[in-house]
């Protein structure tokens, strides 16, 4: 248990000290009479329930503090009034802070009054610490409701209030907790409405139900705030002020006036499922009870632009190019310097204007990179993707070869079931043997029960061995065979896309470009298709290539058995294996070759770039 106790040292600072008002009775009032008194409510709206500005509650405390001073014949010098503090963080209560610095610096009070011990502290032990602090300076709490005192009955009334404080605090969190919880999953919205709704008192069956509602002000402005994004067009940063140009301003509260709604507000509302008519309670999603304002089609278009733009951490601010976020300098990256290229737009005398990429150290003078023109950048990445393709022959070989893997592993997995079948099977007949033993009662019972005990044990094991296949990797191997696909002609598939699909299929492939003058000097790829050249760099060392052989290619004969056939199946066989251990376990991938699904494994683009390309 952590105390939220600030200090108790004799020796704080008196810097760090809180500010003390003197009052005018206190130096007046006679040493051994002089009291304060110590008034809290734990919540803000509990001194707004009256006309009077302090509420209920408190001036109800203040008149029986008062009366228990005046049955002690003590003088109240001061007060110390807390609007809407919780008891369990003390550190963060300034009023009672003020109070214990005054008992420390001034020594002008020699006791506190609280209407209860809950008043003070709801953690024992804070309590511990705040009473032994007081104790030292010789000064009391008293309760205006409780008989605690320095006797020992009233010291052991003083524990058992504390212990009871503190239960009944933890008990009512727990209980709160709960109905939370239960709300969620009833599809309730827990807290404050997200931007677009409201919240709102439901009368039904004359019952008042706190529920959430459609802001008809700002949900129109926050479903424009989806699909001008799905656009591709905006920026966050443009989006923001767009939409502050047509009206969008968050909620006022009692402390903050309504406002432009911020970057990262807008980033967190794209990505919120909230919107598509979900709750999310301890990272369970649940049908909510409120109106949708985005439909799945839209959200996900959404996601398809924001998902490129975070994978490869560009900042688009108002510059915009496919290759913006994929390009690194070369000259840095051969002194061991990795550094984004960026974007820049200029005008000449004429209006003529001209776009460069550039290093980002040319900024401060670190790099000595040229500025390169923008459409010879555009046709070095062109030219470079005919140097990533993968030769037909290795593609065939591949996937003979995960062919091969996976019906090893298939076998693999029929001969367990079997083995686990006819092991289940003997079971069967132990058990019934002993079940049979079990009717004679002159064999001791005790003893057959613990056999069946343990029979039960091994068959549930068993059981679950049965149920629990081998790790699958057929998920993998299609994912692989979607990037053979994809390396078939890449060149060409290229050519074919626009630029949204350009930035797309770079970031898919590629961790980064390194470009040096108008060249494409070095890559870095994103698995599988780093491993994936890996092995075809040792094949072709090894075997020439078809592809590149003077002699005539056979296309109607098999797949070549090579030499290093054992070697290429160990390689596929640990490429399956790592990619599979890549993949969220939590989503089954879904691969179609064809482009008619979308493509989703780490780094892929979406469906529409295969739809669009491939046939």
């Amino acid at each position: 248990m952590t105390s939220a106790y600030q200090d108790s040292d004799d020796e704080r600072p008196d810097d760090n000290a809180v500010p003390v008002a003197l009052s005018a009775d206190s130096s007046t009032a006679e040493p051994g009479s002089r009291a304060v008194i110590y008034l809290r409510v734990s919540s803000a709206g509990q001194v707004k329930t009256d006309y009077d500005p302090e509420g209920i509650s408190i001036p109800a405390q203040r008149v029986a503090c008062q009366r228990k001073a005046e049955q002690l014949g003590i003088t109240i010098v001061d007060e110390y009034i807390e609007p809407g503090r919780t008891a369990t963080e003390m550190s963060k209560r300034v009023a009672f802070q003020q109070m214990l610095t005054r008992v420390r610096n001034l020594h002008d009070v020699d006791y506190i009054i609280v209407y209860k011990l809950s008043r003070m502290a709801r953690n024992r032990l804070d309590d511990a610490i705040v009473m032994a602090d007081l104790r030292k300076r010789g000064v009391a709490l008293v309760s205006a409701t409780e008989s605690i005192d320095d006797s020992p009955v009233g010291q052991l009334m003083h524990g058992i209030l504390a212990t009871f404080n503190e239960y009944q605090s933890r008990e009512s969190g727990a209980d709160i907790t709960y109905k939370m919880g239960q709300k969620a999953r009833n599809g309730g919205t827990i807290g404050r409405a997200r931007l677009g709704y409201l919240n709102v008192f439901d009368r039904f069956d004359g019952r008042e139900i706190r529920t959430i509602a459609v802001d008809p002000e700002r949900a129109p402005l926050v479903q424009l705030a989806f699909e001008l994004y799905a656009t591709g067009n905006y920026t966050l940063d443009e989006l923001s002020d767009e939409l502050t140009d047509r009206g969008l301003r968050t909620r006022p509260t009692a402390r903050h006036p309504a406002k432009q709604v911020s970057i990262n507000k807008l980033s967190q509302m794209l990505r919120d499922r909230y919107y598509l008519g979900y709750v999310i309670y301890k990272d369970e999603e649940i049908p909510g009870r409120h109106e949708r304002l985005i439909d799945n089609d839209l959200f996900d278009r959404v996601q398809d632009i924001l998902q490129p733009r975070s994978t490869a951490k560009e900042r688009r601010r108002v510059h915009h190019h496919y290759l913006k976020g994929s390009l690194f300098c070369g000259l840095c990256h051969r002194a061991g310097i990795t550094q984004r290229m960026i974007v820049q737009h200029t005008t000449n005398s004429r209006g003529a204007e001209y776009t460069y990429f550039f290093c980002r150290n040319k900024q401060n003078g670190s790099c000595q990179a040229p500025h390169i023109n923008v459409t010879l950048i555009e046709d070095a990445v062109e030219t470079h993707y005919a140097s990533i393709r993968f030769s037909a022959r290795f593609i065939a070989d591949i996937r003979a070869h995960i062919a091969r893997v996976i019906d090893e592993q298939e076998t693999a997995e029929r001969l367990l079931h079997d083995q686990l079948t006819t092991e289940l099977q003997a079971l069967d007949i132990r058990e019934e043997n002993l079940i049979d033993l079990a009717a004679d009662a002159t064999i001791p019972q005790p003893k057959i029960k613990t056999k069946l005990r343990e029979l039960a044990h091994q068959r549930n094991r068993l059981t679950e061995r049965l149920t629990t296949t081998t790790e699958n990797l057929s998920d993998s191997a299609r994912l692989i065979e979607a990037a053979l696909e994809l390396l078939e002609n890449p060149q060409d598939l290229y050519r074919r896309c626009d630029d949204q699909q350009r930035r797309l299929l770079n970031q898919t492939i590629f961790h980064g470009l390194y470009v040096d003058d108008d060249h494409i000097t070095d890559r870095s790829l994103r698995e599988p298709f780093g491993q994936l050249h890996t092995i075809q760099q040792a094949t072709q060392t090894s075997t020439p290539d078809p592809d590149t052989s003077t002699e005539p290619e056979n296309t109607n004969r098999p797949a070549p058995q090579r030499g290093d056939g054992p070697a290429l199946t160990d390689g596929v066989r640990i490429l399956l294996q790592g990619v599979g251990s890549a993949l969220c376990s939590s989503k089954t991938p879904k691969v179609e070759l064809r482009g008619l699904e979308p493509l989703t494994f780490p780094g892929f683009m979406p469906s529409e770039l295969l739809s669009s390309n491939f046939g």
